[in-house]
């Protein structure tokens, strides 16, 4: 069974870090593509960061350029996503999801809706 879970979520105060961590299960990430998303209260869920197959390509959204930085060590089966300069605004759950690509493509995807596979999210809260 086709599962990923989030971890590393937690209460930190503006300025500081956190590294979520995103563990698949029941299949090997190395076909796949990953996301990772955020959800506010009240609003939509936004793409966060991505990161191809290999890991060869990232992509980020504006709002997280320069703090945030996506890897992945497709050994451990494993996803991250380093998050520095933490701001209130980064408040959120937090949920990685996956995106069978095969071995050969080698893109990024940013749309909630192209991913197949989601985790049940971590919360991070940013505040002083």
């Amino acid at each position: 069974q086709l599962q990923l879970v989030e971890s590393g979520g937690g209460l930190v105060q503006p300025g500081g870090s956190l590294r979520l961590s995103c563990t698949a299960s029941g299949f090997t990430l190395d076909y796949y593509a990953v996301g990772w998303f955020r959800q506010a209260p009240g609003k939509e869920r936004e793409g966060v960061s991505s990161i191809s197959n290999s890991g060869g390509s990232t992509k980020y959204a504006d709002s997280v350029k320069g703090r945030f930085t996506i890897s992945r060590d497709n050994a451990k089966n494993m996803v991250y996503l380093q998050m520095n300069s933490l701001k209130p605004e980064d408040t959120g759950v937090y949920y990685c999801a996956a995106k069978w690509v095969g071995a050969y493509y080698a893109g990024t995807f940013f749309a909630a809706s192209q991913f197949g596979s989601w985790g049940q999210g971590t919360q991070v809260t940013v505040s002083s």
